[in-house]
């Protein structure tokens, strides 16, 4: 493995691509700015409700099988790379105009979050328009050239490339989510994926991947109660031979949520996890190009 370091992200990547298939987590990023933390009403511990702690190292495995692995190491609640640059808040953003209705920004979760899990705001009052363009020229844009690079990468070396966007999601979401499910059904999901209904995945694809996950043992749904957002839309273009699925998956079976602090899980779910990228890894070897040496 060969790791490289940019602005807010890094890059777990083989010593040759052997696979078209992509991995990225845009919310495992835990190197808090000092100003950040002091310009924030929440301590240190409630800041961190909306990372998605420990998913890239969940998914460590990936570059033992070929493929890379794009990780942010800059928070979420500090800028959102899962998000449209102009996804723009302007209850938080001192000159933003109001905008056509978004619900993620007016719930508070657009580019620069205002707030974290739970809807606890995280600011005292705005923030300078200035600092939120720094922030999406820093750390925004570096992250997504650097995903983009590798998933180009990826298809030019395999005819297909296949994102696999990384993700964690609270368990009471999906407590939430069985509120509206009618009685009788089967078990609550532990893996949620996400493929835009359809347009962001081929079917067979998504199938295979799907599988990948039953045949670990998990309990899978698709698309609620998450479909994809910023990353499985932009990146999703079957059509041109680009693939991508967001994968959530249940804090609780890895984690203490409470304290965000590996669980006694946290072993085993890795292990069930490097499985699923092998089978991932095999989707992404199609009779192509001989595989390229990595970046």
């Amino acid at each position: 493995m060969t790791e490289s370091i940019g602005q807010g992200y890094r890059i777990a990547a083989p010593k040759a691509r052997t696979t078209g298939a992509v991995f990225a987590s845009p919310h495992s990023g835990s190197e808090y700015p000092w100003a950040f933390l002091r310009a924030s009403v929440l301590d240190e511990v409630q800041v961190r409700s909306s990372e998605d702690a420990f998913v890239d190292e969940l998914f460590s495995a990936v570059s033992d099988m070929g493929a890379s692995l794009v990780a942010a190491t800059v928070p979420r609640a500090f800028i959102d790379l899962n998000r449209a640059a102009d996804e723009l808040d302007p209850a938080l953003i001192k000159g933003v105009a109001a905008v056509t209705h978004n619900p993620r920004v007016s719930s508070g979760l657009g580019v620069i979050p205002r707030v974290v899990a739970g809807g606890r705001a995280i600011y005292r009052g705005k923030i300078e328009m200035e600092e939120a363009h720094a922030r999406i020229a820093d750390y925004w844009r570096p992250y997504h050239r650097a995903l983009q690079q590798e998933i180009e990468a990826a298809r030019m070396g395999f005819g297909e490339a296949i994102l696999i966007d990384c993700h964690s999601m609270p368990h009471e979401a999906i407590d939430a989510a069985s509120n509206r499910r009618p009685r009788g059904l089967r078990k609550l999901p532990e893996i949620v994926l996400g493929d835009r209904f359809g347009a962001a995945c081929g079917g067979e694809i998504m199938e295979r991947i799907e599988a990948a996950f039953s045949n670990a043992g998990f309990r899978v749904a698709r698309n609620s109660p998450f479909a994809g957002a910023y990353v499985a839309q932009t990146y999703g273009r079957p059509a041109k031979g680009q693939h991508a699925v967001q994968v959530e998956i249940d804090r609780s079976l890895y984690m203490d949520e409470a304290k965000i602090e590996r669980g006694p899980g946290f072993g085993e779910m890795q292990t069930r996890l490097a499985g699923v990228i092998a089978e991932i890894a095999e989707i992404g070897r199609g009779a192509a190009a001989v595989p390229l040496a990595a970046e």
